[in-house]
């Protein structure tokens, strides 16, 4: 199979993020994020806020390592971040389809975007720090927009928030407290259970 098939065979199963629904609602609360408008979101959050990262990041490889960081979704599923069984199997899953998905793409693409997706997953460098970062605050947005609609559906506790934030500022401090003005303020309306 030439290259630009490969490429396109890729592309195309990856609009698949289009069809995975998750557990957040968008901004007017009217229906569930899918995978692919989530990431959008935090490519768009990489670019404009990344002036508030703790340590300078390479802003475009950051944009790419958000844009391809669920793409495991398409086989594992979106795991539901306060989903406690849920979460005891999504890296076995997420491995698995992180070895069939990127391995449509010819050798060299595949490799980079694998080793996107694992750094993103290792939290360690200053641009996985960020990403996660503006992974935890994004939901954190909507589910405030949507005056805690997901929270109080799922009956979220403050505990599990709080675990769910707990390396939130590695990333970035000025988003951490951002993101803690909103939890408080959730906790306070009744949205977040204390």
């Amino acid at each position: 199979m030439n290259r630009l098939q490969q490429q396109m065979n890729f592309i195309m199963e990856v609009d698949k993020l289009k069809e995975i629904t998750r557990q957040t609602y968008i901004s007017n609360g009217k229906r569930f994020e899918n995978d692919a408008e989530h990431s959008y979101s935090l490519a768009l959050m990489v670019a404009l806020l990344s002036e508030h990262a703790n340590e300078k990041i390479d802003v475009a490889k950051t944009m790419l390592m958000v844009l391809v960081h669920d793409i495991v979704e398409i086989d594992a599923g979106d795991t539901y971040a306060y989903d406690d069984a849920g979460n005891l199997t999504k890296r076995e899953r997420e491995v698995a389809a992180a070895d069939r998905i990127f391995n449509l793409l010819p050798e060299d693409q595949a490799i980079y975007l694998r080793s996107l997706w694992e750094e993103f997953e290792e939290g360690q460098t200053p641009e996985a720090k960020f990403a996660l970062t503006v992974d935890k605050v994004q939901p954190l947005t909507l589910n405030d927009h949507t005056e805690g609609r997901a929270w109080r559906e799922h009956e979220v506790k403050l505990d599990k928030v709080m675990k769910r934030n707990e390396h939130t500022a590695d990333g970035s401090q000025v988003l951490w407290e951002f993101a803690k003005c909103i939890i408080d303020k959730n906790v306070e309306n009744g949205n977040i259970k204390n």
